[in-house]
């Protein structure tokens, strides 16, 4: 079994990359939900739902999230009658949103809600959420306020300072069912290249998973988001500064020196490498920026290998 610990866009890349070079049955993807949020009554999770999408071969290859040739006549017709629109969610997107919505209602947990929206996109690894219980993701600002995580990114453009981020309903949260057996399980749990502040730490918030990784932290291999000082797409870079760290993959290192044994960065990172082992563990340099299928499959060969699995890479 192979673990890997998601965000949305970067993650979903290197899934796709990771089942073309193992068999996806072997693979257990567990997601963010801090970015989940609730529009017009319905239940959206943004990186559970920016996975299956691109694992289907149905994603929008424009922005990498929501469904390809998708129309927005719905957003629309709500705009013109006064209401919000700021988050924009495509006719066939909303169909994905009513069927989450109305079985949660019905009283289904969130995983067995992902479970039934992946066999029906026609997924073949196991797609897990984080925990079945809300733990959102909520940002305070430098000019004081909190706002939750999709008012962050997608209504303020990412583009106010923050100072602290916090996730006050982890503590009551439980793991989802399978992920802490995933976990402990594995025999490799890969952090994909995701930002390691608003998508990888609400996981690790959860009661009980930052323990699981930091028990096998050698079996652990993460892939740095940051490229030569810059994340390629969202705030990462920004808020790792904010929150008091560095934009480097040196900086990725000290955030998640504790669960980590292995970091691969980009080859534009190259002269951090020394700076990264100073925080305990193995770097391996290798291209990272996946810009095509091929090189999202080599980069999973090469994380493969760094996790001592060289008969499957």
């Amino acid at each position: 079994m192979i673990a890997v610990l998601c965000g949305g866009v970067g993650a979903a890349r290197f899934l796709a990359g990771l089942v073309g070079v193992v068999d996806p049955a072997e693979v257990v993807a567990i997601v963010n939900t801090g970015d989940d949020t609730e529009l017009h009554g319905l239940s959206i999770s943004p990186d559970l739902d920016t996975i299956t999408y691109t694992l289907s071969g149905r994603v929008n290859p424009e922005t990498g999230w929501g469904l390809a040739g998708d129309e927005f006549s719905t957003m629309d017709a709500l705009d013109a009658l006064g209401g919000s629109t700021w988050f924009r969610l495509g006719n066939l997107d909303l169909a994905t949103h009513l069927y989450r919505t109305g079985r949660l209602r019905q009283g289904a947990t969130v995983t067995e809600v992902t479970a039934e929206l992946a066999r029906a996109f026609g997924l073949r690894l196991t797609l897990l959420p984080m925990s079945n219980e809300p733990v959102r993701t909520l940002l305070e600002l430098v000019d004081g306020g909190t706002v939750g995580f999709q008012d962050y990114f997608v209504r303020l453009r990412h583009a106010v300072a923050v100072r602290a981020v916090r996730w006050p309903a982890a503590a009551a949260a439980l793991p989802a069912p399978g992920v802490i057996e995933a976990l402990t399980g594995a025999r490799i749990i890969i952090i994909a290249p995701s930002n390691p502040v608003v998508s990888i730490d609400p996981i690790l918030a959860v009661p009980g998973i930052r323990e699981a990784l930091r028990s096998r932290r050698e079996r652990v291999v993460a892939i740095s988001p940051i490229v030569a000082g810059a994340a390629l797409k969202g705030p990462a870079d920004r808020l790792l500064t904010e929150l008091g760290g560095s934009a480097t993959a040196a900086g990725v290192a000290a955030w998640l020196a504790d669960v980590v044994g292995v970091l691969v960065v980009d080859e534009a990172d190259a002269d951090h490498a020394a700076d990264v082992e100073a925080h305990g563990m193995t770097c391996v340099v290798t291209p990272t920026v996946m810009s095509d299928a091929e090189v999202a499959a080599g980069l999973a060969r090469t994380v493969l290998a760094a996790g001592g699995l060289t008969e499957l890479a």
